[in-house]
């Protein structure tokens, strides 16, 4: 199959995933298996050896990631966190600098202030949907320009395409976590970005039934790179957790329209809600990154955030009425889920320049039927 030639919703079913040849199977096993047998010393089959290295099942999962990315190369990992985690040791060293959003996810914040920070990587914070203040924030020794768009959770976009070329011009990589979006409503490798980064848990994986991540390269040297310390320092997606990605993948597309449908109406309710004081998302026109997020998405996702008159405990208290968006972290799955950023997901991140509002209630729109979430929604407000 010659992949450019097809699109999205073809390559998610079929990409790395060809008919087995001995058996007709149209589904890729699982090789649940930790070694394989040689055919004499050093004669591999298939390139095959220790399934650190490499397993089949997770080797259709990287092939099917790179084709959905537009990518050289597709790496499957055990958590999005270990994604990232291998990319900056890869590419950061002890002096490095590393430039990040001033509202990242707080498990990213984390890893850079609690455990990069003792390896001697500094970073700064700076609103990336602002060129002239991501200039200004770039140094010498800047490695990396790390970007979220949208962001989580408070739906800020940032143009990768300008990014990318401030990235180049001071000699750093651009790393785009795409979890958010998806490749199906965003591609940022055709943007000019390095690298992609996605927690496989969430929207590819789709059904919050397993644990993954994973990292997407633009170009072979990188990707060389990124492979070695994959198989180096070994936190790699095993062959179940690869299969079980692999079949959320196959109804992404579909999927993901579906979220965006719902998330449409949700947020034409909450628009006009007197209980609601601000809607967070990138469709509405007046969200002050809309124009770039229309040029660089296919939709605007199923994420919402919002601000709830009242304060923390009256958002908190949206959050514990709500039945059918469940109380729960992560997001991306079929279901929906309704969470307190300050108290949950970002809890790491209190007290620091990314610390988020207190009144902030993040949603993660799913695909039940939009008028039983609207009417749980409006309960919940109250």
């Amino acid at each position: 199959m010659t992949e450019s030639a097809h699109g999205f919703e073809t390559l998610a079913i079929h990409a790395g995933q060809e008919p087995d040849p001995s058996t007709g199977a149209v589904v890729p096993p699982i090789y649940q298996v930790s070694t394989y047998k040689q055919d004499g010393v050093g004669g591999l089959r298939g390139g095959y050896e220790y399934s650190r290295s490499a397993n089949p099942t997770r080797t259709a999962l990287e092939e099917c990631l790179a084709a959905l990315e537009g990518g050289v190369r597709g790496l499957a990992f055990a958590s999005g966190l270990a994604a990232e985690d291998t990319l900056l040791r890869t590419v950061c060293r002890p002096g490095s600098h590393i430039v990040i959003p001033d509202d990242a996810y707080g498990g990213t914040y984390r890893l850079f202030a609690k455990v990069l920070a003792g390896w001697g990587v500094d970073f700064t914070p700076a609103p990336l949907g602002d060129l002239d203040a991501v200039r200004a924030a770039l140094r010498p020794e800047t490695r990396v320009l790390w970007c979220e768009t949208p962001t989580n959770p408070l739906l800020g976009i940032a143009d990768i395409a300008g990014l990318a070329a401030l990235a180049h011009e001071n000699g750093a990589l651009l790393a785009v976590d795409n979890t958010f979006a998806s490749p199906y409503l965003q591609q940022p490798l055709a943007l000019g970005a390095d690298v992609v980064i996605h927690s496989t848990t969430k929207y590819v994986g789709g059904h919050s039934d397993v644990i993954g991540g994973a990292l997407v390269a633009r170009h072979s040297g990188l990707a060389d790179e990124l492979a070695f310390h994959q198989n180096a320092m070994g936190s790699v997606a095993g062959p179940f957790d690869s299969w079980l990605t692999l079949r959320g993948i196959r109804t992404l597309g579909i999927r993901m329209d579906r979220h965006s449908d719902n998330a449409e109406r949700i947020v034409a309710a909450l628009t006009s809600h007197p209980k609601v004081t601000e809607v967070l998302y990138p469709g509405l026109p007046e969200h002050p990154g809309h124009e770039i997020a229309a040029k660089q998405m296919r939709r605007f996702g199923g994420m919402v955030s919002f601000r709830v008159a009242g304060g923390e405990q009256a958002a908190v208290d949206v959050c514990n009425r709500a039945k059918l968006f469940i109380l729960g972290e992560s997001l991306g799955g079929v279901e929906s889920l309704i969470e307190h950023p300050g108290r949950m997901t970002h809890a790491s991140a209190a007290g620091s320049p990314l610390e988020v509002p207190a009144d902030l209630v993040r949603l993660s729109v799913g695909i039940e039927t939009a008028d039983d979430l609207l009417a749980d929604l409006l309960h919940a407000l109250g």
